[in-house]
């Protein structure tokens, strides 16, 4: 059972019979608003202002495999999938690395997901 007031990732069971256990673990990443992706599926959180990155950003848009999980906000972190996919956050990447390691974030550096 997933305890969001605690925690910010949770391991969500799904039925899968092939598994001895009966069942597969999904640990999920909340990147802010109630959005959240697969840990297992994030290749790289940075930082959105270098070039190379907001050509990365600007390529996803046209191929459309950019998510928009910002909600009108600005952009402080691009996650990386490897499913090619760029997905946008409004939070840092200082605080989706605390969340992915269960972590507290650094004094200041926690953010307000509405």
């Amino acid at each position: 059972m997933c305890n969001y007031e605690k925690t910010d990732h949770c391991k969500l069971h799904i039925a899968h019979s092939a598994k001895a256990d009966g069942g597969i673990y999904l640990q999920l990443l909340n990147i802010g608003f109630g959005s959240m992706v697969s840990a297992e599926r994030l290749l790289a959180v940075v930082s959105p202002d270098s070039a190379p990155i907001k050509r990365i950003v600007q390529e996803g848009k046209e191929r459309g495999t950019a998510i928009d999980a910002t909600y009108g906000r600005k952009t402080k972190a691009v996650l990386i999938m490897d499913s090619d996919h760029i997905v946008l956050s409004a939070l840092t990447p200082e605080v989706l690395a605390a969340r992915l390691t269960g972590e507290e974030p650094a004094a200041g550096k926690e953010e307000r997901d509405g």
